[in-house]
């Protein structure tokens, strides 16, 4: 990843798609040196607001009873901010955060509208979701303590004094915001294959550590959608595989992993994205199931995320026929309150998908903002217009077209999660990427690596290797080539029998004719169509991933995963 300090980065490139503030062991991290453009507005320096006595629901209500309209309005406003520290912003962040929200710096963003919460973006060509995540202000585990520290710090001088929710898309696989110093985690669809939900906790309880220790007490993960027949183009190996109830158990151990860490969990995407191709990015996506359906195929991985606690519950952009058809998920109340509160029984905070997508961009920031809570949304996520939300909001509420206790529902339930977040011990950053979660997430990759054609015993290539890879992907080559020589395997430059990689977004153009093993880091679509005697599937592209490939070419590790999606003309697998 760049270096952040290059924290303005307008999103050009091809369209493709929180833990307390208490201290751990390491002394906080927070910025004391002056902002290199200065603030737009004093920050005051005043000492905390003195927190209600009681149970974080108790603290909650009595909170909203002490704040304004323009409060309660920022209270459910969750915006991205420009800049990769909370109060020394350079020339071209602060101009971006002078657009949307004329202020220069993301402290002054907190401070001025009141915040429920921030989230932590990074635009990245090759990421799904880059489109709508115009700035980069995630970079070293390090940096993000100081930034999120700094966020806290604001957050602790407003009303309440409850702890800012700050997320970030920390998926793993292809949406990936944090990348470097930490224990990457293979996509869902590894774990789907590793059939396993004892390493999938596992696995994202360290995840959840580290994050933790960054100061991210929101995860926007995991993604529940179950993939249709036809797969999704958009969703891909997000999704855990295209077995709903083999899903729901992959999910519900994801979500005990990150909250028994102390980071809440938001299931996505309500109440499904995996039957239809479209992307919500760019348009209204159509799912054509009927109820039943939609009850049978999409269900099961939000109910065993809800049955296991999850925090949140992300409403995605998108018409489902057979429960609000012409309507997307967000802005329906019969799928965001009637579905979700009243037959899921699901009672946390229900955020709405990013509100700067084309399907809530089709209305003014305002309205989309109050059709979005009337709808049963708690939180909005990245408004594109921070003051015409809550404007629009505080409009809403005078002219009755917002109902107040529509309103203080949402704040009440915001506010709760929040000061749940208070007092928690922060871990130390001597967690991230230590052994031992190398060793937990490394139990998961092993578990997933596929045959879907070709030997199961002994290597699965011999004599010389040359290891060769589609596109840009150097990293994971050169980080194959590794892994083989600390295996024994003799690899070289040219010559060998070829190795060959290739993964998120590739063709059938891309694949080599003369390889003798076919790689997909990817979801496994794309073997169907590879000549090779010998395909495997690692459905990621992780170091770890990495190594447990290297492992099994080598002979030295069997192949248990299977794929969870089916792949025309091969098995599941060739030998689990």
């Amino acid at each position: 990843m760049a270096p952040v300090n290059k924290a303005f980065r307008v999103a050009v490139a091809v369209p493709l798609a929180l833990l307390p503030a208490a201290c751990g062991s390491d002394a906080p991290i927070r910025p004391v040196t002056p902002a290199s453009v200065a603030p737009s507005s004093p920050v005051s320096p005043a000492s905390p607001v003195a927190v209600p006595a009681g149970d974080p629901a108790a603290r909650a209500r009595a909170t909203v009873k002490t704040l304004s309209d323009a409060d309660l309005a920022g209270q459910v406003l969750m915006p991205y901010a420009y800049g990769d520290s909370a109060d020394k912003v350079d020339a071209a962040a602060a101009a971006g955060n002078q657009r949307i929200a004329g202020v220069n710096t993301p402290a002054e963003l907190v401070a001025k509208f009141h915040l429920g919460g921030l989230i932590l973006v990074g635009f990245a060509p090759d990421d799904p979701t880059g489109a709508t995540n115009p700035a980069t202000n995630v970079d070293t585990p390090p940096q993000v303590r100081a930034l999120t520290d700094g966020l806290q710090a604001a957050a602790a001088r407003l009303p309440g004094g409850a702890p800012l929710l700050i997320g970030t898309d920390q998926e793993y696989g292809v949406v990936t915001r944090v990348r470097t110093g930490v224990t990457l985690l293979p996509s869902a669809m590894a774990l789907g294959a590793a059939r396993k939900p004892a390493l999938t906790e596992a696995a994202w309880h360290a995840a959840g550590t580290e994050l933790a220790a960054m100061g991210v007490n929101v995860d926007f993960a995991p993604a529940a959608d179950t993939l249709g027949p036809e797969g999704s183009s958009v969703i891909g190996s997000r999704s855990y595989g295209g077995d709903p109830d083999a899903n729901g158990e992959q999910v519900r151990a994801a979500v005990r992993g990150l909250q028994a860490a102390g980071v809440s969990a938001a299931l996505k995407h309500f109440p499904g994205h995996g039957h239809t191709t479209g992307d919500s990015h760019n348009g209204l996506p159509v799912v054509r199931q009927s109820a039943a359906k939609w009850e049978k195929e999409d269900l099961p991985p939000f109910d065993a995320g809800i049955d296991a606690g999850a925090g949140l519950v992300m409403s995605g952009h998108l018409d489902v026929e057979g429960l609000d058809k012409g309507v997307a998920a967000t802005f329906s109340r019969k799928i965001m309150t009637d579905v979700l509160r009243g037959r899921l029984k699901f009672t946390g905070v229900a955020v709405t998908d990013a509100m700067n997508m084309a399907p809530a961009m089709k209305w003014p920031a305002g309205e989309a903002a109050v059709r979005a809570l009337n709808a049963g949304n708690d939180l909005l996520l990245m408004p594109p217009d921070i003051a015409g939300a809550r404007d629009g909001i505080v409009a809403a509420l005078k002219d009755g077209s917002l109902p107040r206790a529509r309103l203080v529902e949402a704040v009440t339930r915001v506010l709760t999660l929040r000061f749940r977040k208070a007092g928690r011990a922060q871990p130390a950053l001597s967690s991230l990427d230590s052994p031992d979660h190398h060793r937990a997430v490394g139990k998961a990759d092993a578990a997933s690596i596929t045959v879907l054609r070709g030997a199961c015993s002994g290597p699965l290539v011999s004599g010389p290797v040359t290891v060769t890879a589609a596109g840009d992907r150097e990293t994971a080559r050169l980080a194959l080539v590794e892994e083989l020589q600390k295996a024994g395997v003799d690899v070289r430059a040219a010559g060998g029998k070829v190795v060959h990689l290739v993964g998120y977004g590739d063709k059938r153009v891309d694949l080599s004719p003369e390889a003798a093993v076919t790689v997909s880091m990817d979801t496994p679509y794309l073997l169907s169509v590879a000549a090779s005697p010998t395909l495997v599937a690692t459905y990621s592209s992780s170091r770890l991933s990495l190594t447990a490939l290297a492992a099994v070419l080598a002979g030295k590790a069997k192949a248990p995963g299977r794929s969870p999606v089916a792949v025309p003309g091969l098995p599941r697998s060739a030998c689990a």
